[in-house]
């Protein structure tokens, strides 16, 4: 049982939040993560129509998730362990065009990811 001080939440990344000014903005810390990838997504890129967000990460356009179910499609990226704070605080800065999801990772690793809304 978590006492709400320490890491308890796996997040899934594959975008701007493995970028070490957005975490340091975000999350206050850089956060370490392991190497891991999620089957039956694919990958897009979308306008993030957000100045603040587009000015931290230094991209206009961002990557976002698609669902297809199909076992070839498979994003990889990095599992970060968060507070429920950090967590969030990664809901703030993700924009309206995102939604966190709970998914199982080829890892067999329960994490959030944020997948298009």
């Amino acid at each position: 049982m978590s006492d709400g001080s320490g890491p308890a939440e796996c997040l899934f990344t594959y975008g701007t939040l493995q970028l070490p000014d957005v975490q340091l903005d975000t999350f206050g810390r850089l956060l370490d993560g392991e190497d891991d990838a999620l089957p039956g997504y694919r990958l897009e890129w979308i306008d993030v129509g957000d100045e603040r967000v587009a000015q931290l990460s230094g991209l206009d356009k961002h990557p976002i998730l698609r669902r297809t179910d199909d076992p070839r499609d498979r994003v990889f990226g990095r599992v970060l362990r968060l507070t429920a704070d950090e967590l969030d605080a990664a809901d703030e800065y993700e924009v309206s065009l995102y939604r966190r999801a709970s998914v199982s990772l080829a890892s067999g690793l329960r994490a959030w990811v944020y997948v298009a809304a």
